[in-house]
């Protein structure tokens, strides 16, 4: 992500997900930004890289 415009696609799409009820976005220079994302309920890994995808094809980094 480089851009206030990126932040937006990816908190919104995030924030749709059942049980988010916290997305925030550190936004670093360079394209290594990270996303915590607080919930309620237990996401998987594939929620969340569908709704990254979805916001514009970024993609979740996986351990």
């Amino acid at each position: 992500m480089t851009c206030g415009h990126c932040v937006s696609a990816v908190t919104t799409e995030l924030k749709d997900l059942p049980g988010v009820t916290e997305v925030d976005v550190d936004l670093v220079a360079g394209g290594s930004s990270s996303v915590t994302v607080a919930t309620t309920a237990p996401l998987t890994d594939d929620q969340v890289a569908a709704a990254l995808d979805e916001a514009g094809g970024y993609h979740l980094a996986r351990p």
